[in-house]
C-alpha cells in the first residue's frame, strides 16, 4: 500500500467523513474504492472502444439510392 496525502475543499471533505463513517469504513478505504472504481470503468470503456475500433467498416447498403436529407430526417420544418 501506498500513502498518499489529497486536498480536499471543506465541503467535501465533510461530505466524504460523514459518508465513509455511515459505510463503516476509514476516509482512506473510501477513496481508495472510489479511484478503484473508475479506473476499472475506464478500462472497461477502453477495451470496449478497441474491441468496436478493431472491428471492420462496414457498407451501408444503399447502392443506388440517395440518402434522406436532414430535413426528412428530423423533421426540422415542424420546429420552425
Amino acid at each position: 500500500m501506498k500513502n498518499v496525502t489529497i486536498t480536499l475543499d471543506e465541503k467535501t471533505a465533510i461530505w466524504a467523513r460523514v459518508y465513509a463513517a455511515e459505510h463503516n469504513m476509514s476516509l482512506s478505504r473510501l477513496v481508495g474504492e472510489m479511484l478503484a472504481a473508475r479506473m476499472g470503468e475506464l478500462a472497461e470503456y477502453d477495451r470496449a472502444m478497441r474491441a468496436y475500433l478493431a472491428r471492420p467498416p462496414v457498407k451501408l447498403g444503399r447502392a443506388g439510392r440517395r440518402y434522406p436529407s436532414r430535413e426528412e430526417l428530423h423533421d426540422r420544418a415542424r420546429l420552425r
